[in-house]
Order: structure tokens, then C-alpha cells, then sequence
């Protein structure tokens, strides 16, 4: 759709703009804040948080042994403040747009998720073996789809290692390797540090680590990927042979009577 600035004309196309799978993930994370931003106003703040973040967020406690199964994949969606949202939502979309320009639409998705929901059982992991030591569980609840975008950092640091991005607000630039290296280090000792800024460090550790495996050439991931690819490759040519088998006609008995 064109757009008319001044006296001259530019043509401004949002699919450029924004990508059919950000697009939906940035209305989904939108729509969920909504709700629980009219939970904390209609309701309570209290109610919000336990009856809300509790059972969709991810609460270590409550998947083993509480079988909230799903709360791996939901945590993705909520997000602790404004800030916390638009920050996401912003990285998202500086990452994750070439990517899906690459990819397409339903395999970005499927790593988006890969990597948020293997974030998040990293987390639980990590958190649920101190307590067969001696070690209260934890109650409190992981949100937001940082371990997924960190993921795509990782992605775009394998495919686009010469990429300069900006560093802001500073006026510089470097490569996109260099710079999810610098995340990756921050985060790693971040981890070990005392842990007092209520930021799930593991989890985006966790989503680098998935999304490197998935991504690394010879790897597990790497293997399941490429063997569920051939597979869907042979399922749908046999099923296009069966279809061309069913549907194919004999041919007149009289070729010069054939119509084109």
C-alpha cells in the first residue's frame, strides 16, 4: 500500500516491514500482556500473579511433580512489565525477520518454539537439582520469550556471522558473531554472579545452547531435523505419485483425434 509524503510519493509495503511469523508472535505476546494487565486493574495484582503467572508460567516446582506440562510452552507469552515487552518484542523483530525471510514462515516458527521451549526445560533442570539436595523448590515463575529470542540471536550469528548491526545508543557497529559471543559471555557470568536482578540467565543460556545444537552441522538436533525433512519429503512424493497413479488416463486410441 502506497503512501503520499509531501509532494512526492514513496511506497511503504508492511510485509516488508514485518514478517507473517513476527507479526503473529508480536499479537499474541501483545494480546496475552493485555490480559494480564486488565487482571492486575480489574482484579488484583495478587490474583494476576498467582492465579495467572503461576499456572502458565514456568514454575520448576509445578511441572515435576505438579504435571503442568504445558507451562514450558505458555511461559513464552507472558512478559513481567511493559519494558519487559517492547524490549522482547523489539528483538524480535531485529532478529527474527531476515530469519524468517530465510526460512519461511512455519520453519521459523518451529525453531522459535524449539528453542523457547528447550530454554525452558533447561531452566526447570537446572533448578529442580538442588532440591535432591536439601533445597526448597522454587515457586517462582520464569515468563517471556527471551530464551527463544536468544535462539535467534544464535541463529543469526550462524547465517549471518558478517552482518553489522548497531550497537545502541552507542554510534558503532560490529558483526553479528562477535556480538552474540559478547551476549553469550555476559550471560554466562551473569549466571554464576549472585543472581539479584530477577533475570532467568539460564534460560537464555539455554536457548543459545538448543538453538546452537539444532543448527550445528553433525549434531542430534541437527540429525532429527534433517531425518524428519527426508521423511516429510518421501511421505509427500509418495503421495503425489498416488494421486498422478489414481487420476492418470488412459490415451485415445486415435492420437491424431487428441485435443490440446
Amino acid at each position: 500500500m502506497g503512501s503520499t509524503f509531501g509532494a512526492r510519493r514513496y511506497n511503504f509495503d508492511w510485509r516488508s516491514f514485518i514478517t507473517p511469523g513476527v507479526k503473529l508472535l508480536v499479537l499474541v505476546c501483545t494480546g496475552v500482556f493485555l490480559v494480564q494487565t486488565l487482571l492486575q486493574i480489574l482484579v488484583s495484582p495478587d490474583f494476576e500473579y498467582h492465579r495467572f503467572k503461576q499456572v502458565f508460567g514456568l514454575v520448576p516446582s509445578a511441572i515435576f511433580p505438579g504435571l503442568r506440562i504445558w507451562q514450558p510452552f505458555t511461559y513464552i507469552f507472558l512478559h513481567g512489565g511493559l519494558w519487559h515487552l517492547l524490549i522482547n518484542m523489539l528483538m524480535l523483530w531485529m532478529f527474527g525477520r531476515e530469519l524468517e525471510l530465510v526460512w519461511g514462515k512455519r520453519r521459523f516458527l518451529n525453531y522459535f518454539f524449539l528453542c523457547g521451549v528447550g530454554a525452558g526445560l533447561i531452566e526447570v533442570i537446572v533448578k529442580t537439582v538442588p532440591v535432591f539436595f536439601g533445597t526448597l523448590p522454587s515457586l517462582t515463575p520464569t515468563i517471556g520469550a527471551s530464551g527463544a529470542i536468544f535462539g535467534i540471536l544464535m541463529a543469526n550469528a550462524v547465517l549471518f556471522p558478517d552482518r553489522r548491526i548497531w550497537l545502541i545508543p552507542l554510534p558503532i557497529t560490529i558483526p553479528m558473531r562477535p556480538y552474540v559471543a559478547v551476549m553469550g559471555a555476559i550471560e554466562f557470568f551473569s549466571t554464576i554472579g549472585s543472581g539479584g536482578d530477577n533475570i532467568s540467565h539460564v534460560c537464555h543460556l539455554g536457548g543459545m545452547l538448543v538453538g546452537y545444537l539444532y543448527l550445528r552441522r553433525g549434531s542430534f538436533l541437527y540429525n532429527v531435523r534433517n531425518s524428519v525433512t527426508d521423511w516429510r519429503y518421501k511421505r509427500n512424493r509418495k503421495r503425489f505419485e498416488v494421486y498422478i497413479n489414481k487420476h492418470k488416463k488412459e490415451p485415445p486410441s486415435r492420437p491424431d483425434n487428441w485435443v490440446n
